[in-house]
């Protein structure tokens, strides 16, 4: 068994999956919703996707798929399950993985116990894209992930609490972090317009630019829009229960964007993993 297991993660070595941390400064701004449905867009687009619940304290992906995932990634480190047995399919096209509030004992595994873990998150390599819904704020497992990732959104609303969060998460991000190589990308949900969109993100971008010379990228909005409400309501994600409205839309240029904008420019699971446990 330990020899297929092997064979299949050589064989998955030169996989390039694509890893997309979306986080935000603060609560409340819709990024759990937005990164379901991004990871549904991307699944209509023909891609094998797993999606991560990173909120350890709040978490919630479960409840807007409809799913009862029976074991979470606290499984995998205390060694009672496999990568392959807490992955949750659902109805959406995309594979699920539940976190736990214990997920940072992580960073105190002993070097065999890292180890298996290694090798059990780099199953997870078959995937062309891992989405990581991270906790909001800066506590430092939502941290691991932003740093760990190939790419990170910064989701935001035009409220000014949520701006300056926003700046503040970019912040942490471009000084603390400086050791890695992050991309940054800006997502402005519950706009009113494209107009409004648009001066969000140019404020932000242009004060991150200024203060902490750093480039940020803006890979577009989401409109405020009642489907949105009603979705969550059902449990079924807006991109499917109204695959035509504004928000579904938005959803789909949005990761059109993010495909045509970094072609290339996945590193893969084994490199998520080396920087997820501060490994050179």
């Amino acid at each position: 068994m330990e020899d297929q297991a092997q064979e299949l993660r050589e064989m998955m070595s030169n996989h390039k999956t694509k890893i997309i941390a979306i986080t935000s400064g603060k609560g409340g701004v819709g990024k759990t919703n937005l990164a379901v449905n991004m990871a549904i867009a991307y699944a209509q687009q023909g891609k094998k996707v797993i999606l991560i619940d990173g909120d350890l304290g709040m978490a919630n992906v479960n409840v807007l798929l409809n799913v009862v995932p029976q074991y979470n990634l606290m499984h995998v480190i205390n060694r009672q399950k496999s990568m392959q047995e807490i992955i949750t399919d659902t109805e959406f096209g995309i594979k699920f993985i539940a976190g736990a509030n214990g997920f940072s004992k992580i960073a105190n595994l002993s070097v065999d116990e890292l180890e298996e873990f290694a090798k059990q998150f780099a199953l997870l390599a078959n995937a062309d894209i891992i989405l990581i819904d991270t906790g909001a704020g800066i506590a430092n497992n939502v941290l691991q992930f932003i740093s760990a990732a190939d790419e990170v959104c910064v989701v935001t609303t035009p409220e000014p609490t949520a701006i300056t969060d926003a700046y503040g998460i970019i912040k942490i991000i471009t000084t603390e972090l400086i050791d890695r190589e992050i991309r940054i990308k800006l997502l402005v949900n519950r706009v009113h317009s494209s107009d409004e969109g648009k001066r969000i993100s140019e404020k932000i971008i242009n004060i991150v630019a200024h203060f902490l010379n750093y480039k940020v990228d803006y890979i577009g909005f989401v409109y405020d829009d009642p489907v949105v409400q009603a979705s969550v309501i059902r449990q079924k994600p807006f991109i499917v229960v109204n695959p035509t409205s504004k928000p579904a839309q938005c959803i789909k240029h949005i990761v059109g964007r993010i495909e045509k904008n970094d072609v290339g420019s996945s590193e893969g699971v084994n490199t998520f993993l080396k920087k997820f446990l501060h490994k050179s």
